[in-house]
């Protein structure tokens, strides 16, 4: 009983939701003809169904006249070229990068845990390619260290050694 009382009600359901969706889509908003685009022409009539289903002739959205500005594309990077010379390291840690804009610049040297061994700079610096020298101190062992450079929101990841 109740699977039959569904079933018919659904449908019920259905066809008035079609008919309501029939009477809103209907009254069409006329638009002024200099801000629209019509991609389908209406100049034919609707054909009239059983329901009277005929949806409202399609309307683009309103043109806007607003100009955006986007920066292209390979200046979207800011940090680039990042060198560490000479590698495996001996004695002093020479770097180069690139930076596209004014950015704090923090670099440290990390362990192969993620440890924090030695913060090496953390500054403001002014946009153009930079160069950094940092002397190793004699208590440093042996072995694989990443440097991380981070410059706003991006970061950059070099292994070296350590001799």
């Amino acid at each position: 009983m109740r699977r039959n009382f569904t079933n018919t009600y659904s449908w019920g359901i259905i066809i008035a939701i079609a008919i309501f969706m029939n009477c809103a889509l209907a009254q069409a908003v006329q638009l002024p003809q200099n801000d629209t685009i019509n991609y389908f022409p209406t100049k034919k009539k609707p054909k009239k169904g059983l329901l009277n289903l005929t949806f409202p002739p399609f309307h683009a959205g309103v043109q806007s006249t607003v100009k955006l500005s986007i920066p292209a594309g390979p200046d979207d990077k800011l940090l680039s070229n990042v060198e560490v010379y000479p590698n495996p390291i001996t004695d002093q840690i020479n770097l180069k990068y690139v930076i596209s804009r004014n950015s704090n610049v923090t670099i440290k040297l990390v362990d192969v845990l993620g440890n924090d061994v030695i913060p090496m700079f953390s500054r403001r610096v002014e946009a153009g390619e930079k160069t950094f020298n940092y002397p190793l101190p004699s208590k440093l062992n042996r072995g694989f260290y990443f440097i991380r450079i981070i410059a706003g929101t991006e970061s950059v990841i070099k292994r070296i050694s350590v001799l």
